[in-house]
């Protein structure tokens, strides 16, 4: 972006489709830093005596007025140039950046693109310039108050989780800081928010009919209800993760709760894979709008899609991953193996001693449920066929 001379009303109205950084015309090494989601911060930039570029964040714009951003970016560069230490007060931007980089991508986590969907939409754009030891209980309670407003207290509580991550990970590497975060902020009860609802054979019946003609949100659909896994499981899966003999590796990160491991998948599973976009920029079967993304508009695709369904109790897909395991009951499977297929740890002795892999059982428990499936999609249901391939 070319040199402008800017002013505190330019910086309020600046807008930018990607992440930009606007150097100030009258201070040499003062610029702005513009996000997409509208964060708009001071830095100041200069190289110590070693040659190494040191970049020392000032503040958020909002706080911060120009005048006073150039009389200490001039210091600071002169600081910098003479070698003395300018470590100040880290963004709260900065802080959630290393975070992510060396917590939740270093350990593969699989919720990460939900994690960065929550820092992106609704922690950032409140916080991204503010220093992050300056965030106080009540800035965490007004923000919680904000996205509870406008997307759901589930939508608060899955906020509320990541500071917390993040104001816990900052604590183990400072002595001085000190969580904001304590008991009873969440939005939401969990005991109460547990559901136990399960899809009934007619609700099936017309969840099905209408996935088989909604695209890649449809897909989706019937693949949580063939496997029984949990929807960013089936989200992110890679064609690379599934074999040619149709056995699909599902990945672990260090902190994931467990994961089916190896399955063996049904043909009427393969075939919904089979019939995707194969796209060579993006490495995901159910892939998202953006590039090297996966499927993640989850709500507004349900939204859309329950308007085509005929009248019926609200539903969510996770409910699909409860049926899928009440359908394998229904189907003969034994207990430990339907739990074994939706990744639930064994606990007790059975647990800690037992490591078959159980791929053939589980193989197994998803023909059978394929083939219940089959015959509830079937009016009349006359008898048990095997669509497991």
């Amino acid at each position: 972006m070319p040199r402008r001379t800017i002013t505190d009303k330019s910086i309020a109205a600046l807008k930018v489709a990607k992440r930009v950084t606007i150097p100030d015309t009258k201070v040499a090494g003062l610029y702005v830093r513009v996000t997409p989601n509208g964060a708009k911060t001071f830095v100041a930039v200069a190289r110590d005596p070693r040659g190494k570029q040191v970049w020392h964040t000032i503040g958020s714009c909002d706080a911060v007025k120009l005048d006073d951003a150039r009389t200490e970016a001039a210091a600071i560069t002169q600081a910098i140039k003479k070698g003395r230490d300018t470590a100040g007060p880290e963004s709260y931007e900065s802080v959630a950046r290393d975070w992510l980089k060396r917590h939740v991508d270093a350990k593969g986590i699989l919720t990460a693109q939900e994690v960065r969907r929550y820092l992106d939409k609704h922690i950032l754009p409140a916080w991204a310039g503010r220093d992050f030891a300056s965030i106080r209980r009540i800035d965490v309670a007004k923000l919680l108050d904000d996205i509870e407003d406008s997307a759901g207290p589930t939508s608060a509580d899955g906020a509320l989780g990541v500071i917390r991550a993040i104001s816990n990970w900052y604590a183990t590497r400072n002595d001085d800081y000190v969580s904001p975060i304590v008991r009873g902020m969440r939005r939401t009860n969990p005991k109460e928010r547990a559901r136990s609802r399960i899809l009934t054979d007619d609700e099936l019946r017309a969840v099905w009919t209408q996935a088989e003609a909604n695209g890649t949100f449809g897909a989706l659909v019937r693949l949580l209800l063939l496997t029984g896994q949990r929807r960013t499981t089936v989200a992110s899966m890679r064609w690379e993760d599934v074999s040619a003999d149709g056995t699909w590796i599902i990945p672990s990160g260090k902190r994931e709760k467990g994961t089916a491991g190896e399955l063996v998948l049904p043909e009427v599973a393969l075939e919904i894979i089979r019939s995707q976009p194969r796209l060579a920029s993006n490495p995901y079967v159910l892939a998202g709008r953006y590039a090297g993304a996966h499927f993640s508009n989850y709500g507004n695709a349900k939204a859309t899609f329950d308007a085509k369904l005929p009248p019926m109790p609200q539903w969510g897909l996770h409910d699909l991953r409860r049926t899928a395991r009440s359908l394998m009951s229904r189907a003969g499977v034994r207990p430990d193996i339907a739990e074994r297929v939706l990744g639930h740890a064994m606990g007790g002795v059975e647990g800690i001693y037992d490591r078959h892999s159980y791929v053939t059982e589980k193989a197994s428990a998803l023909t059978a449920l394929a083939g219940l499936l089959a015959n509830i999609l079937r009016l009349e249901a006359p008898k048990v066929v095997n669509l497991g391939g």
